[in-house]
């Protein structure tokens, strides 16, 4: 795994092992992702998305603690995976970054609390699937217009853009602001100490929110 220029984000391309019959990767490996990160992928739930070729899908967040990590790959198709720093007092807050996620390097992103979310869909039939810390709480759960000018992610060009109604009517970054709605970095950052404080070993109670051990 290496870290993506946002920091709480990284990246792991797995060695794929290929021969007549087929091939295979492994697309997790705990040992390798608390190395890096410092605590284990608590797992709240498992998600499988399907997506038509320029089916937008984001940007997604959760409200911190406990937030909504995500370790995402892509198992069929192609998709233009968006991670988006949308922390308030982050040195990178509003930057995004993409990484290309598809069936023949099978990459995986992981993010963490307080992150954002989206991906594009480059392929006719692309499936996405990834890991979440904590299940769906639609309370908690909340959106940034993926076309928000401000942000300008850059969005593969050709592709009409397919959208929910709930993506669609998001409110821009700045509107997210200004309503109070995004997490705060500082917070974000003493969940994910608390994360590593509670790991077997080290000292320190578990965070509020996270999975009993």
């Amino acid at each position: 795994m290496r870290p993506l220029g946002i920091e709480g984000a990284w990246v792991d391309t797995p060695r794929v092992f290929e021969d007549r019959r087929g091939r295979f990767h492994e697309w997790f490996r705990e040992d390798r992702f608390r190395a890096v990160t410092g605590h284990t992928m608590p797992l709240g739930q498992a998600n499988c998305s399907r997506s038509v070729r320029g089916t937008l899908r984001g940007v997604h967040y959760a409200a911190v603690p406990p937030g909504q990590a995500k370790y995402v790959t892509c198992v069929s198709g192609a998709v233009l995976d968006v991670v988006v720093d949308l922390r308030t007092g982050s040195p990178t807050f509003g930057t995004w970054e993409a990484v290309r996620l598809d069936d023949r390097e099978h990459r995986a992103v992981y993010l963490s609390e307080g992150l954002g979310h989206a991906f594009m869909a480059l392929d006719e039939d692309s499936t996405v699937v990834y890991l979440c810390s904590e299940p769906y709480a639609p309370e908690r759960e909340f959106g940034i217009h993926p076309l928000d000018p401000e942000l300008a992610v850059d969005w593969p060009r050709g592709l009409t853009p397919r959208l929910s109604d709930k993506d669609a009517a998001a409110p821009t970054l700045a509107e997210a602001e200004r309503l109070g709605l995004l997490p705060c970095h500082g917070a974000c950052a003493e969940y994910r100490r608390r994360l590593r404080e509670a790991e077997p070993g080290s000292r320190g109670a578990a965070p509020a929110g996270a999975p009993a051990r």
